[in-house]
């Protein structure tokens, strides 16, 4: 028995982006490296069509190569397994497998399986985010989570004293995943649904709002954000370049969200916003 491997090379902090988009094509099984990783699939079970227009369309920003081979079958999640790192967010948050063991204590651990959701923490965004919401006080505060893969980001609101969170994922693999993750970490005040912000309807407004997309979704739905934001609420955005800021910023100030604090982690950028009456 067969898999068609698809080896990407590519930037390293393209990696979890491009793997969120290629899971879409039908490979469900990823494994990371230095320069950049490898994605496996059935032969014969994806879609090349939808390959070569993610290719087309990252090359666009960065330089990219795509081959393809061949290799025979293997327990593809042992070798994940063997290169999945924990992570550690400002010396008090661990972000780990549910197969790490791991003896230094933490204020926060939370067990994430990402399997083909986006959000573990390696990516600089995810990490950003994560940081962030480490300051922010949650405590009875009801949250929205924007596209939240592998809900790290709901089950660190929930962690952190939320009284009920929203999350909703247009992708059908994150919300499965989302759940288990929700389910594994033992956050009974958290719902996710599929969608996008625009297919939903929510009972409360929302005193923080959670994003971590890309530029060009965030400034499309800054206003519906903005919509069901309280006044004083905080939107904590992440998932953009730093030289991307002054857009968002202009955007963020058509409907009067001020900043209140930014962060960068290797070109990748932060915005926690905040709005006024």
């Amino acid at each position: 028995m067969y898999h068609t491997r698809l080896t990407v090379v590519c930037d390293p902090q393209f990696s979890e982006i491009l793997i969120a988009e290629i899971g879409e094509a039908g490979f469900d099984a990823f494994l990371e490296s230095e320069n950049g990783f490898e994605a496996y699939a059935e032969v014969d079970r994806y879609d090349q069509f939808k390959v070569d227009e993610i290719k087309t369309k990252y090359t666009a920003v960065q330089p990219l190569e795509f081959s393809f081979d061949r290799v025979e079958k293997r327990n593809w999640n042992e070798e994940w397994e063997k290169s999945y790192e924990p992570i550690i967010v400002d010396n008090r948050c661990l972000i780990r497998a549910e197969f790490h063991n791991i003896e230094q204590s933490f204020p926060y651990v939370i067990t994430i399986t990402p399997k083909m959701s986006f959000g573990t923490g390696h990516h600089q965004t995810t990490y950003l985010m994560i940081k962030s919401q480490l300051d922010i006080d949650f405590e009875n505060k009801v949250v929205m989570d924007a596209g939240c893969g592998t809900a790290i980001l709901s089950i660190m609101a929930s962690m952190r004293g939320a009284r009920k969170v929203e999350a909703f994922d247009i992708d059908e693999w994150s919300v499965i995943n989302g759940k288990e993750n929700i389910e594994v970490n033992q956050c009974v005040n958290i719902n996710l649904a599929q969608g996008q912000i625009s297919d939903l309807s929510f009972d409360d407004n929302f005193d923080i709002i959670l994003a971590n997309i890309n530029k060009n979704v965030l400034l499309h739905e800054m206003p519906q954000y903005c919509a069901y934001l309280v006044d004083d609420g905080f939107l904590l955005l992440s998932g953009f370049y730093e030289k991307d800021i002054p857009d968002l910023m202009s955007r963020a100030r058509q409907y009067n969200l001020h900043q209140v604090q930014s962060d960068v982690r290797e070109g990748w950028a932060s915005l926690l916003l905040s709005k006024k009456k």
